[in-house]
């Protein structure tokens, strides 16, 4: 696609040395998220032992952040689209760096949950409004590259985060892995402040409040019912029907809602684009493979293998150097050749067949075998959780590009919460019947010290004797191979919907560049823009306003730029 010759626009167009800062900024402030939920990752279970939590717990301290950064991720995408985008990213740090600091008080498991959902609020600003304001600045051929740095980022902060969390633990205390990230984060605020100058489209805002309370709900409620189904009370119960039937009703009421409102938290109109609804599929099991294995590895390691924080951190460097590595050069590559589809499904198969590998650990399975396991499905989400991003991003309108972003990350952090809670509530029933079952094998003598485990928090598996310890790693060892095989079926859906992806060339033109076109078509012709991008204000933070017709008052991405037809 060529560019439209533009003029007053192009002051607000970043280029050269300012651009490079520009993204070194939007880096930090990735990096920063991704540290500060990294830091905690091998610590949990430590964590979680000593303020007296329970499986249950654990897998709703992670999961309220999830869920939190799920639901909040359509919400800033779609402020991303009204207002300014940089203020935001900003906004979505100091909540961040705030949680993550309050979560470094938290005395009991409650308490710790609580400031995890205020965490999760921030991080899912980051997340999101990172990818939005890189389609900004680079086009969706050039993004290539810079997606692969993006991943490389994230696996740096995933290894280098439970390092650095685990050397804490040990030396200070596990509460100051909480408040690491504060420093960091202040430097990424300023360094936006003075690099990071966009357009801006910016519109009335008007927040579909309705749908994100009815939205939050309905996931809400089934997440609950996953968690503490089979546990708290009977899958086959009133409670199951209440959660189950509830959730569903209230997501059928919340889709009304969406279909009806002015400024929808999620266009249902996106999903006519079969780039959008085939990536959403896909990002499910991504989502599910990259925030499944990032907490339940943590535990094998220390659970199942009775190892330190440290050495697990260590031991769980394979799947990063997968993610790091697939990432990185792909991204090149996907630059250089302007080919992403073959890579794409690449990385689905790697996911599939790693998966399926991780579903034979057991507590006493070689290292070797569980580092190329790892390997492997670390290569598979580097391959592809970025680049449905991407593709996304260069099928929609540049109207609508934090609602499209944001979608696909919405779903690929439910996709997680989900298989967290399901992966969380497996374990937990699993491993109380295998310590059972193992216990009645041992001889009386042996069962001495056996109480601890009766109260069903998280053991510490140091202070266990030696046949209850191995009764207890068996049980962990066996249980969270079970979750991963279970899981991998999920991974062949996504197979399916990325070879079924059409295969659309990259753009060339960044989203503020499709902007500037869209101005410069304006100016021959006024009706057509108006036909295509409906009433808009474009701003920048170097320019004065650029005030362009408003007829409809609502934007259209039928006739975009690097629309999908």
């Amino acid at each position: 696609m060529t560019a439209a010759p533009h003029s007053a626009p192009a002051a607000g167009l970043l280029t050269g040395r300012a651009k490079r800062l520009a993204l070194a900024g939007l880096f930090l402030s990735m990096f920063v998220s991704m540290l500060a939920m990294n830091v905690v990752g091998t610590s949990m279970p430590i964590i979680i032992a000593d303020i007296g939590g329970t499986q249950a717990a654990f897998t709703w301290v992670v999961t309220a952040t999830m869920l939190a950064s799920a639901i909040s991720t359509p919400i800033w995408g779609k402020l991303a689209d009204l207002t300014s985008k940089k203020v935001l990213l900003q906004v979505s740090l100091v909540v961040f760096t705030l949680g993550s600091a309050l979560a470094g008080t938290a005395q009991e498991p409650s308490w710790l949950i609580a400031f995890r959902v205020l965490q999760g609020l921030g991080a899912g600003g980051l997340g999101v409004l990172g990818q939005i304001v890189l389609a900004e600045v680079v086009s969706p051929l050039e993004r290539g590259k810079y997606m692969g740095i993006m991943g490389a980022i994230m696996a740096v902060a995933t290894v280098g985060g439970p390092l650095l969390g685990g050397l804490i633990t040990d030396t200070i205390g596990w509460r100051w892995n909480f408040y690491v990230a504060a420093p960091i984060a202040i430097i990424a605020i300023i360094m936006l402040q003075r690099t990071l100058h966009l357009q801006t489209i910016k519109r009335k805002i008007k927040i579909d409040y309705l749908g994100a309370i009815l939205i939050s709900l309905g996931f809400s409620s089934l997440l609950i019912w996953v968690t503490l189904g089979g546990s708290n009370f009977d899958w086959w119960s009133w409670q199951t029907a209440a959660m189950l039937g509830g959730g569903v009703l209230v997501l059928i009421l919340a889709v009304i809602v969406e279909i009806r409102a002015e400024e929808p938290l999620i266009p249902l109109t996106l999903f006519k684009n079969r780039t959008f609804t085939l990536s959403v599929i896909a990002s499910i099991a991504v989502g599910l493979a990259m925030f499944g294995t990032a907490v339940f590895l943590g535990q094998y390691m220390q659970l199942a293998r009775g190892r330190t924080v440290i050495e697990a951190s260590l031991l769980t460097l394979p799947m990063m150097g997968g993610v790091l590595i697939s990432s990185t050069i792909v991204g090149q590559i996907i630059t250089r050749t302007g080919k992403w589809k073959r890579y794409m499904v690449s990385g689905a198969v790697a996911l599939l067949a790693g998966l399926f590998m991780m579903g034979q650990l057991r507590y006493d399975t070689s290292y070797w075998y569980v580092g190329v396991s790892m390997f492997i499905m670390g290569a598979g989400v580097g391959m592809t959780m970025q680049n449905l991003v991407l593709i996304v991003q260069n099928t929609v309108s540049p109207t609508q590009m934090g609602a499209a972003s944001s979608g696909v990350t919405f779903f690929r952090t439910i996709g997680g919460t989900a298989g967290m809670s399901v992966m969380g509530a497996m374990l937990a029933t699993q491993v109380a019947e295998y310590i059972k079952d193992g216990l009645t094998k041992l001889p009386p003598a042996d069962l001495v010290g056996a109480e601890v485990l009766a109260s069903g928090v998280l053991p510490k598996i140091a202070d266990l004797p030696l046949p209850i310890r191995v009764v207890v790693e068996a049980a962990y060892g066996h249980g969270i191979g079970n979750v991963f095989l279970a899981a991998s079926p999920v991974a062949l859906v996504a197979l399916i919907a990325i070879i079924l992806l059409p295969n659309i060339p990259l753009s060339t033109q960044s989203n503020a560049e499709k902007i500037a076109a869209l101005q410069a078509a304006e100016e021959q012709d006024p009706e057509a823009l108006t036909h295509r991008s409906g009433s808009v204000t474009v701003l920048t933070d170097t320019t004065g306003p650029v005030v362009l017709p408003t007829r409809h008052g609502r934007s259209s991405s039928s006739n975009s730029p690097g629309a999908e037809h």
